[in-house]
């Protein structure tokens, strides 16, 4: 097998996509439909994963309402992150987002010293980084299609000088 050379990764694979392009909507849709399905499943009850979160944190310093409250909107937040990735809509604003909310939830398991769920977490936020690194291969999405559809449709401003022939 021979090694792969910087013309084959840039190749179109099909319908013009490259394997960089492909290989960000792999990842960027893999996060979103997790993410989407961490909140699917959380958001029928609410309140009981808001027990169980509550009691995870009863051993730390975080005060039991503020647990609550956060653990009562996690799935919600997910639900949306994961809705919005999934379509690549608004999707640095997503990562970003998503990112921040893994940075609270590592800050939150390491308070329990629970290392081994905190070392999940940081592939996920390793995740959010690489997708937000690579942003500028977003091209299979709700944001290009609108930027391209904004660019075509772009009115000429009566301030502009005229066109040189």
């Amino acid at each position: 097998m021979k090694p792969s050379t910087s013309t084959e990764d840039a190749s179109p694979l099909f319908f013009g996509i490259t394997n960089a392009v492909a290989g960000h909507l792999l990842l960027r849709l893999a996060l979103g439909i997790n993410l989407l399905g961490h909140g699917l499943v959380r958001i029928g009850n609410p309140g009981a994963f808001a027990d169980v979160l509550v009691q995870l944190f009863a051993n730390t310093w975080l005060p039991s309402p503020l647990v609550r409250l956060f653990a009562l909107l996690l799935p919600f937040l997910e639900l949306i992150i994961g809705v919005l990735l999934t379509l690549g809509l608004l999707t640095r604003a997503a990562l970003f987002t998503g990112g921040l909310l893994m940075v609270s939830l590592i800050f939150g398991t390491t308070l329990r010293s629970d290392w081994e769920t905190a070392g999940l977490q940081m592939i996920y936020a390793a995740f959010y980084a690489a997708l937000m690194a690579t942003a500028h291969l977003n091209h299979v999405s709700v944001d290009a299609w609108w930027a391209r559809t904004r660019s075509h449709s772009a009115p000429v401003s009566s301030n502009s000088p005229a066109p040189v022939p």
